[in-house]
């Protein structure tokens, strides 16, 4: 029996980017509608603070990555017509899609991939900007490589922190109860949160050492992120009245709203 490595979010068919299998290969302008689908979005530390203006900033459950939640339905309130919301902060984790990194047994650990079912790829013709040129990768490819390699140093970093947030017994379980413009009750799920009381109670030694890491204010934006559920919900009741409003100008049947699911990163 063989088990399937579930694929990382927005990929479809990851290839490890190499000049005999896409030296012709190119990549043209596009949007984010493949983001559209998603309630959630994976960050690194270094973009908690961004992100905690604009989304609640949780910790998904069992391996406490950290996510923003963009949606209490399996809807991405923040992408409108494949565009990303302009008063938001786009996470890296979506600015570096299609462009991302598989684990290799090479002393680095990781190499450049490219999810190969992005429809912004082009296998032929001229369209779009060249992934290589003379046999060698091309500014943007260069480029790409320079982000996605920052982005993973992040990563390792944001590991360190939340470890030590399951060192000291500092996650819990949570629960969102939201209701609806329309009634309908949700429940947003599967992720965590910080104890406030029990990061109050943190040994003055650890907290000097967070304090030098950077971390303790990681942990008072966390905790103030967690006032945008409420922003979600008028956000998602905007985006219901501007569909009402859509269908009462069609005539057209309003469809069913679909039920939550809830995941982690």
């Amino acid at each position: 029996m063989t088990t399937e490595i579930p694929l990382p979010l927005f990929y479809e068919a990851p290839e490890l980017l190499s000049l005999t299998a896409h030296g012709d290969w190119r990549l043209r302008d596009g949007d984010t509608a493949f983001a559209a689908k998603t309630a959630f979005v994976p960050i690194v530390a270094s973009e908690i603070a961004a992100a905690a203006c604009t989304y609640p900033v949780v910790f998904a459950h069992g391996d406490a990555q950290p996510i923003v939640i963009t949606g209490v339905e399996q809807e991405n309130l923040f992408v409108t017509a494949g565009r990303w919301a302009e008063d938001a902060y786009v996470p890296a984790y979506v600015r570096r899609y299609p462009f991302g990194f598989i684990a290799t047994v090479n002393p680095e650990g990781y190499a450049l991939a490219i999810d190969t079912a992005s429809p912004r790829l082009v296998r032929e013709g001229e369209d779009g900007v060249a992934l290589f040129e003379n046999g060698e990768p091309t500014a943007l490819t260069r480029q790409a490589l320079t982000f996605c390699d920052a982005f993973q140093a992040d990563a390792a970093t944001t590991r360190a922190f939340t470890d030590a947030l399951r060192e000291h017994d500092l996650l819990i379980d949570q629960r969102a109860e939201v209701v609806l413009p329309d009634g309908a009750h949700r429940a947003v799920e599967g992720f965590q949160i910080v104890d406030a009381d029990r990061f109050a109670k943190l040994e003055d030694a650890v907290v000097l050492d967070w304090h030098r890491r950077g971390w303790l204010a990681l942990v008072h934006f966390h905790l103030a992120s967690l006032q945008r559920f409420h922003s979600l919900l008028l956000r998602r009741a905007g985006r219901q009245v501007d569909a009402v409003s859509a269908l009462s100008q069609s005539d057209a049947k309003a469809p069913e709203i679909e039920e939550l699911i809830a995941e982690k990163a």
